[in-house]
């Protein structure tokens, strides 16, 4: 392979540069002309459409509804709840201008759409009978980041989904936020390939004017977490903020409850940073836009005959639910192939030549392991092939959930936290007091953070109260008494 095509640096060595070259080659995204911004090319839609589709059935089945809401916010229904506007602020884009005239008003472009979409739900709440009511939107938002920004991982503009309720109750909200956080832990776990921690963000790192954030964490292999999905329990602040109120079975007038919850394109920086190797993407095959691709080899004298026999096969793999490219480019050498979709990450490579054309056979290349098989029986491939694929994927996810097990290490004073971020990858599991101060301490020192406070191990119920696990003994950096378990680490 060429320096055009192949990833020039070792993943281990310069991940920074390794992320940007797979991005970049294997045809995810390119950047955007404004500083900050990104332009998803077809293969990296495919993905997002792919997890789109799989996060989508799962809230349909449950009574969610699609709709769109507008870019633009008026400023004054931002503020209508100051926390957001105290939480956003600094990242909020504004419209002063329309062609050559200032506005009267400048116009929010949305970081969030809590103050659109709740005065929408204001309207078409009345009654108990319209509980609970679940609306969702896929869609951009804009945060005007001043930090680093990488494709995927961090992007001034990027795509979401962001779901908004209304319940009757505090336990309904509680319920909801617990259902939509299991939701998107099987996406990441199941779709995705990629084992995650469940938990709460701390008081002081919960969404602008939330009662309570929950977050699913994952820990690539560099040891940092990124945030793959959050769900929030909004309380009744947003409610009593935008008159979401509601007539009960009494007659009386109730103030609902709200919870709102979001997943991003992140999920595909999580993808590629948790699965790629020196060579490039490694797909999950639910995920993969091509889950199989079938390479003929041939000569002159027998190009015909190999092409007719290759593109059986890939016909029998798409008849059978497999997701197949036939790659009969005829400008291309083999080698150029299997290299490009090695660097593309398509789970299972399938090498037809002369040999196996008399053989009535198939070779096949597994991208997760890289092992060969030569000389499978084509039936027998065929008819096996969706198990394969099923193999892989517990493969991969078995690979990260053991780099996870291994990388949760203990510390029981400030000296044992510093020392263990700073040798090691991964989280560090302590007692925390609950207060800003002493993850300060810690972040101060090593810019590591509490990135999540873990649910009980034994159970998991709806509120936060009884979800977050409590323990006895002294916090780690101050001695204090300890509230709960924390996980310490570096994010994206």
């Amino acid at each position: 392979m060429g320096q055009e095509l192949g990833i020039t640096v070792k993943k281990d060595k310069k991940p920074s540069e390794w992320y940007t070259q797979v991005v970049k080659k294997a045809g995810l995204a390119k950047y955007a002309e404004i500083k900050g911004c990104m332009i998803i090319k077809p293969y990296g839609m495919k993905i997002w459409e792919s997890i789109k589709e799989n996060f989508n059935n799962k809230i349909e089945e449950t009574g969610v509804e699609n709709a769109y809401f507008p870019l633009f916010i008026r400023e004054d229904q931002l503020e209508k709840e100051e926390d957001i506007v105290e939480g956003f602020d600094p990242e909020v884009a504004w419209v002063t201008h329309g062609g050559e005239k200032e506005l009267e008003d400048r116009i929010a472009v949305r970081p969030t759409s809590e103050s659109v979409i709740a005065p929408y739900m204001s309207e078409e709440i009345r009654s108990h009978r319209d509980l609970p009511f679940r609306i969702n939107q896929w869609s951009n938002v804009v945060r005007w980041e001043a930090t680093d920004t990488r494709p995927f991982l961090r992007t001034r503009e990027f795509l979401w989904q962001e779901g908004h309720t209304a319940h009757a109750t505090e336990e309904n909200a509680d319920e909801e936020t617990m259902l939509r956080l299991e939701q998107y832990q099987e996406v990441i776990e199941d779709h995705l390939a990629i084992p995650s921690v469940l938990g709460y963000k701390p008081e002081h790192d919960k969404f602008p004017g939330a009662k309570y954030t929950t977050t699913i964490e994952t820990l690539m292999p560099d040891g940092k977490s990124i945030q793959s999905g959050t769900s929030h329990q909004l309380g009744q602040n947003f409610a009593e903020a935008f008159d979401i109120t509601f007539e009960d079975e009494d007659s009386e007038t109730q103030t609902a409850w709200t919870a709102s919850w979001g997943l991003s394109t992140r999920t595909i920086g999580a993808l590629i940073l948790a699965h790629g190797d020196n060579d490039g993407l490694r797909l999950p095959p639910p995920v993969a836009p091509h889950q199989v691709v079938v390479v003929p080899i041939y000569q002159e004298e027998n190009k015909q005959e190999v092409l007719e026999y290759a593109e059986e096969v890939s016909n029998k793999l798409e008849e059978n639910g497999v997701r197949v490219e036939f790659d009969d480019r005829d400008h291309r050498t083999p080698g150029y192939k299997f290299n490009e979709w090695e660097l593309k990450g398509v789970p299972l490579r399938v090498e037809v030549g002369p040999n196996e054309v008399e053989d009535d056979a198939v070779s096949t290349v597994r991208r997760d392991t890289g092992n060969k098989e030569m000389g499978v029986d084509r039936g027998e491939f065929v008819s096996k092939a969706e198990d394969i694929l099923e193999d892989i994927q517990e493969s991969m996810f078995g690979e990260l959930e053991e780099y996870l097990q291994e990388n949760i290490r203990e510390a029981n004073s400030k000296n044992e936290i510093l020392s263990t971020i700073g040798k090691n990858r991964g989280y560090v599991r302590t007692r925390w007091c609950g207060k800003e101060e002493c993850e300060a301490e810690i972040k101060d020192e090593v810019s590591a953070e509490i990135v999540v406070l873990p649910f009980r191990e034994d159970s998991k119920p709806a509120t936060i109260q009884e979800n977050s696990e409590q323990i006895s003994g002294e916090c780690a950096i101050c001695g204090d008494g300890a509230e709960r378990r924390a996980y310490f680490a570096k994010n994206y």
